[in-house]
Protein backbone atom coordinates (compact mmCIF):
# COMPACT_ATOMS: atom_id res chain seq x y z
CA UNK A 1 0.00 0.00 0.00
CA UNK A 2 1.21 3.36 -0.71
CA UNK A 3 2.49 5.60 1.48
CA UNK A 4 -0.69 8.16 2.65
CA UNK A 5 1.80 11.34 3.34
CA UNK A 6 4.56 10.52 1.09
CA UNK A 7 7.56 12.38 0.89
CA UNK A 8 7.38 16.19 0.19
CA UNK A 9 8.45 17.63 -2.71
CA UNK A 10 10.24 20.81 -1.98
CA UNK A 11 11.64 23.44 -4.04
CA UNK A 12 13.56 26.05 -3.49
CA UNK A 13 12.15 29.73 -2.66
CA UNK A 14 13.79 33.00 -4.08
CA UNK A 15 12.54 35.06 -0.75
CA UNK A 16 9.63 37.00 -2.52
CA UNK A 17 7.18 34.78 -1.64
CA UNK A 18 4.49 36.76 0.35
CA UNK A 19 2.67 35.83 3.56
CA UNK A 20 -0.59 36.17 3.39
CA UNK A 21 -4.18 36.10 4.72
CA UNK A 22 -7.43 34.33 2.87
CA UNK A 23 -5.80 35.56 -0.14
CA UNK A 24 -4.34 38.71 0.39
CA UNK A 25 -0.79 39.88 0.98
CA UNK A 26 -0.08 40.90 4.75
CA UNK A 27 3.51 42.93 4.20
CA UNK A 28 6.03 40.84 5.18
CA UNK A 29 8.13 38.50 2.85
CA UNK A 30 9.77 35.03 3.39
CA UNK A 31 12.94 36.83 2.83
CA UNK A 32 11.89 38.80 6.08
CA UNK A 33 11.66 36.01 7.47
CA UNK A 34 15.22 34.67 6.61
CA UNK A 35 16.90 38.39 7.39
CA UNK A 36 15.67 37.68 10.88
CA UNK A 37 16.31 34.59 11.81
CA UNK A 38 19.61 33.63 9.40
CA UNK A 39 21.36 37.22 9.65
CA UNK A 40 23.86 35.35 12.61
CA UNK A 41 26.15 33.41 10.83
CA UNK A 42 28.28 33.05 13.48
CA UNK A 43 26.66 31.08 15.82
CA UNK A 44 27.03 27.50 16.70
CA UNK A 45 24.14 25.84 14.92
CA UNK A 46 23.71 28.83 11.36
CA UNK A 47 28.00 28.30 11.25
CA UNK A 48 28.00 24.58 10.63
CA UNK A 49 25.67 25.01 7.70
CA UNK A 50 26.78 27.79 6.73
CA UNK A 51 30.34 26.10 6.41
CA UNK A 52 28.59 23.22 4.39
CA UNK A 53 27.37 25.61 1.84
CA UNK A 54 30.61 26.96 1.60
CA UNK A 55 32.41 23.88 0.82
CA UNK A 56 29.25 22.69 -1.63
CA UNK A 57 30.59 25.51 -3.20
CA UNK A 58 34.14 24.81 -3.56
CA UNK A 59 33.24 21.41 -4.47
CA UNK A 60 31.25 22.48 -7.45
CA UNK A 61 28.08 20.56 -5.80
CA UNK A 62 24.58 21.70 -7.31
CA UNK A 63 22.55 23.62 -5.76
CA UNK A 64 19.88 23.74 -6.98
CA UNK A 65 18.08 21.76 -4.61
CA UNK A 66 17.76 22.03 -1.14
CA UNK A 67 19.33 20.86 1.98
CA UNK A 68 18.32 17.43 3.36
CA UNK A 69 18.09 17.89 7.16
CA UNK A 70 17.97 14.02 7.74
CA UNK A 71 20.86 13.00 5.51
CA UNK A 72 23.33 10.69 6.73
CA UNK A 73 25.84 12.84 5.63
CA UNK A 74 26.17 16.69 4.88
CA UNK A 75 26.67 16.36 0.84
CA UNK A 76 27.87 14.09 -1.87
CA UNK A 77 30.00 15.29 -4.89
CA UNK A 78 29.40 14.19 -8.76
CA UNK A 79 31.63 11.70 -8.52
CA UNK A 80 30.29 10.04 -5.34
CA UNK A 81 32.45 11.17 -2.63
CA UNK A 82 30.47 11.23 0.35
CA UNK A 83 31.32 14.39 2.53
CA UNK A 84 30.61 15.35 6.30
CA UNK A 85 31.40 19.15 7.29
CA UNK A 86 32.36 19.71 10.80
CA UNK A 87 32.59 23.92 12.11
CA UNK A 88 34.04 25.49 14.78
CA UNK A 89 35.25 28.83 15.51
CA UNK A 90 37.53 31.21 17.66
CA UNK A 91 35.00 34.03 17.99
CA UNK A 92 31.41 33.17 18.92
CA UNK A 93 28.05 35.73 19.01
CA UNK A 94 27.96 35.64 22.70
CA UNK A 95 30.06 37.22 25.68
CA UNK A 96 33.53 35.97 25.55
CA UNK A 97 36.08 35.99 28.28
CA UNK A 98 38.72 34.03 26.27
CA UNK A 99 39.26 33.07 22.61
CA UNK A 100 37.26 29.55 21.92
CA UNK A 101 39.09 26.43 22.49
CA UNK A 102 38.63 24.77 18.68
CA UNK A 103 37.64 21.11 18.37
CA UNK A 104 35.63 19.15 16.69
CA UNK A 105 32.80 16.69 17.48
CA UNK A 106 33.10 13.27 15.20
CA UNK A 107 30.58 10.50 17.05
CA UNK A 108 29.51 7.70 15.21
CA UNK A 109 25.92 7.96 14.43
CA UNK A 110 23.23 5.67 12.55
CA UNK A 111 21.99 6.85 9.55
CA UNK A 112 18.01 7.27 9.30
CA UNK A 113 15.51 6.61 6.46
CA UNK A 114 11.63 7.13 6.18
CA UNK A 115 11.25 3.34 5.07
CA UNK A 116 13.02 2.01 7.94
CA UNK A 117 13.67 4.31 10.64
CA UNK A 118 17.39 4.69 12.52
CA UNK A 119 20.04 1.80 11.05
CA UNK A 120 21.72 -0.59 13.73
CA UNK A 121 24.69 -0.01 12.24
CA UNK A 122 26.69 3.11 14.50
CA UNK A 123 29.78 3.89 11.97
CA UNK A 124 30.75 7.10 10.47
CA UNK A 125 29.14 7.64 7.59
CA UNK A 126 30.81 9.63 5.06
CA UNK A 127 33.88 8.97 3.10
CA UNK A 128 35.86 12.56 4.00
CA UNK A 129 35.63 14.83 6.55
CA UNK A 130 35.96 18.57 6.02
CA UNK A 131 36.99 20.29 9.03
CA UNK A 132 36.01 23.98 8.62
CA UNK A 133 37.81 26.58 10.97
CA UNK A 134 36.44 30.10 11.31
CA UNK A 135 40.32 31.10 12.43
CA UNK A 136 39.89 34.77 12.33
CA UNK A 137 40.42 36.10 15.79
CA UNK A 138 39.35 39.58 15.90
CA UNK A 139 35.42 40.33 17.10
CA UNK A 140 35.43 43.82 15.22
CA UNK A 141 36.74 42.46 11.43
CA UNK A 142 35.17 38.95 11.33
CA UNK A 143 33.51 38.09 8.96
CA UNK A 144 32.28 34.54 8.02
CA UNK A 145 31.61 36.02 3.98
CA UNK A 146 34.98 36.43 3.53
CA UNK A 147 36.66 33.00 2.55
CA UNK A 148 40.18 34.41 3.70
CA UNK A 149 39.07 33.79 7.17
CA UNK A 150 38.57 30.27 6.87
CA UNK A 151 40.31 27.54 6.81
CA UNK A 152 39.89 23.76 5.77
CA UNK A 153 41.38 20.54 7.34
CA UNK A 154 40.22 17.41 5.05
CA UNK A 155 40.68 13.36 6.63
CA UNK A 156 39.34 10.45 5.08
CA UNK A 157 37.35 8.51 7.40
CA UNK A 158 40.22 5.94 7.27
CA UNK A 159 42.62 8.35 8.61
CA UNK A 160 40.25 9.72 10.99
CA UNK A 161 39.13 6.03 12.34
CA UNK A 162 42.98 4.76 12.73
CA UNK A 163 43.37 7.56 15.37
CA UNK A 164 44.33 5.52 18.62
CA UNK A 165 41.17 5.00 20.79
CA UNK A 166 38.88 7.13 17.80
CA UNK A 167 37.60 9.64 20.45
CA UNK A 168 34.34 11.26 19.51
CA UNK A 169 36.08 14.87 19.62
CA UNK A 170 39.25 15.98 18.38
CA UNK A 171 40.70 19.15 19.32
CA UNK A 172 42.99 21.20 16.40
CA UNK A 173 46.12 20.08 17.62
CA UNK A 174 45.20 16.49 16.98
CA UNK A 175 43.95 17.67 13.74
CA UNK A 176 46.43 19.72 12.47
CA UNK A 177 49.40 16.48 13.03
CA UNK A 178 47.02 14.76 10.59
CA UNK A 179 46.31 17.33 8.19
CA UNK A 180 47.79 20.15 6.66
CA UNK A 181 45.05 23.47 6.33
CA UNK A 182 43.95 24.40 3.47
CA UNK A 183 42.34 27.53 1.70
CA UNK A 184 38.89 27.66 0.02
CA UNK A 185 40.55 27.44 -3.60
CA UNK A 186 42.49 23.97 -2.74
CA UNK A 187 39.65 22.46 -0.91
CA UNK A 188 38.64 20.37 -3.97
CA UNK A 189 42.24 19.39 -4.54
CA UNK A 190 42.82 17.96 -0.86
CA UNK A 191 39.25 16.07 -0.75
CA UNK A 192 40.46 15.03 -4.00
CA UNK A 193 43.50 13.54 -2.64
CA UNK A 194 42.66 12.20 0.43
CA UNK A 195 39.51 10.00 -0.92
CA UNK A 196 42.27 8.70 -3.62
CA UNK A 197 44.51 7.87 -0.79
CA UNK A 198 41.73 6.62 1.24
CA UNK A 199 40.60 3.65 -1.81
CA UNK A 200 44.25 2.94 -2.29
CA UNK A 201 44.77 2.06 0.91
CA UNK A 202 41.26 -0.60 1.31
Amino acid sequence: MADSYPELRVEQKDGNEQFHIGGSEVGFALLDYWRWSGSDLINNIARGIFAGYIVVRALKVSTTGVRNEWAAFDLETQSGIKIEVKSSAYIQSWSQKRLSTISFGTPKTRAWSPESGYSPDLKHQADIYVFALLKHQCQETIDPLDLDQWEFYVLSTMELEAREGSPARMSLGTLAALASPVAYRGLAEAVQEAFGQSWAGR
